[in-house]
């Protein structure tokens, strides 16, 4: 029991104590949530969840390795991702300050699939910390675990993404009553631009 419920305990705390942070991944889920669209929320919160899973498996068997031997790979992946998030601050910065490029006819304006799903996927694989947090920080520590229980941390450790992303993507529309007014939609997207912007501008500089 030990040998298997406690590794996935632990790689479960672990996995939340990472992606629950405030970022850009997060924040984007949000907005979607809060929109109330399952149309779209449900494919974004898979592909994020799906993500996770997908690179913390590659951690466990090893992939780390390839990853810190591939700085060249970071660095185009971290020019890149800084780029996306600072226009799609700028974007969310214009929504906030300009409620004609929020509202259309009344009513809030809503992200579509596609735009979402492109969107979801940048933010997910052109941020060079998902490589170094997700396949090197918790494959590293999901291969102290042993032989067996590191498939049991690994899976707590996907556990906690699933549950994280469908908490997030789902339960944010308990807050839709507090966006009723297009008011409240500027004030996200202004937290919004900074998260997004602050981030592009970190990445940029290497941080």
């Amino acid at each position: 029991m030990t040998s298997t419920f406690l590794p996935a305990l632990l790689g479960l705390a672990t996995g939340l104590s990472l992606i629950i942070a405030i970022g850009s991944q997060n924040a984007f889920v949000l907005r979607l949530g809060i929109e109330g669209r399952n149309r779209v929320i449900v494919p974004v919160v898979a592909i994020c969840a799906v993500s996770d899973a997908v690179l913390i498996l590659a951690g466990v068997l090893g992939l780390g390795v390839v990853v810190a031997a591939a700085p060249v790979a970071i660095i185009v992946i971290r020019v890149f991702g800084s780029a996306f998030l600072i226009v799609y601050g700028l974007v969310a910065a214009r929504r906030a300050i300009r409620p004609g490029a929020l509202v259309v006819s009344g009513v809030v304006a809503s992200t579509g699939m596609r735009v979402a799903v492109v969107s979801v996927l940048a933010l997910t694989w052109l941020n060079p910390h998902v490589y170094l947090d997700t396949v090197l920080f918790l494959g590293a520590v999901a291969n102290q675990q042993g032989a067996t229980e590191r498939w049991w941390w690994a899976g707590g450790a996907i556990a906690a993404s699933f549950v994280w992303f469908c908490a997030l993507g789902f339960g944010a529309r308990l807050l839709r009553p507090m966006f009723a007014k297009p008011a409240s939609w500027r004030v996200l997207d202004a937290v919004i631009a900074v998260v997004m912007i602050a981030l592009g501008v970190r990445l940029a500089l290497g941080h």
